[in-house]
């Protein structure tokens, strides 16, 4: 693909509210990540972790991405990380995950456990390396992603949690909760209630 998916990433992380690195040109490695398969076949999905080598200590940013072959109605500006060049379907729109709902619906069923995570980058290949702990209940909660995950060891939870690794610029892994369950919000006449 061209531009690549960290040369995107590069230019567009900088810009989001939840960034920690104090340079607006972060040096991004893929450092780890996974695919989920649309059952429709019509949107690429991957969750990706990429490293920035520049920060001290290096910090993790695991971003879920969806590929559409055309524009997403609906969502803010900042959700198009940006478009690429692919051989194949020609341009992507490439969106952070977090406002596709695709994206999020498969990595709600992830969570349910109704679904299972396949190779970054081999097909048809499940990816035994990622896993969710304490599969989640229904329809009541939403998924939350954890932005700027610390690598730590992952407990067991009455929810559902999805652990993943990535290794960092040393050479050396890591793991951590790279997404939640969390009960959903409700909102009435401008007030917020669990």
């Amino acid at each position: 693909m061209t531009p690549t998916k960290p040369e995107l990433l590069t230019g567009w992380l900088p810009k989001q509210s939840w960034y920690v690195g104090d340079t607006e040109a972060p040096e991004l490695v893929k450092a780890g990540g996974f695919r989920l398969d649309d059952p429709e076949g019509a949107v690429g999905i991957e969750f990706m972790v990429v490293v920035d080598a520049t920060a001290q200590p290096p910090v993790a940013y695991p971003v879920p991405m969806g590929y559409r072959g055309a524009v997403l109605e609906g969502v803010p500006d900042e959700a198009l990380i940006g478009t690429s060049e692919h051989a194949v379907p020609g341009t992507r729109w490439i969106y952070d995950g977090v406002h596709d709902p695709v994206v999020m619906a498969q990595l709600h069923a992830l969570l349910r456990g109704e679904t299972e995570p396949q190779h970054q980058s081999r097909s048809d290949t499940p990816d035994p390396t990622v896993a969710v702990h304490g599969i989640g209940p229904g329809d009541a909660f939403d998924v939350q992603v954890n932005r700027v995950p610390r690598p730590e060891e992952v407990a067991q939870s009455s929810s559902g949690r999805l652990v993943a690794g990535w290794a960092r610029p040393n050479g050396t892994t890591a793991r951590g909760v790279l997404a939640d369950l969390v009960e959903r919000r409700i909102v009435s006449l401008g007030h917020e209630a669990r």
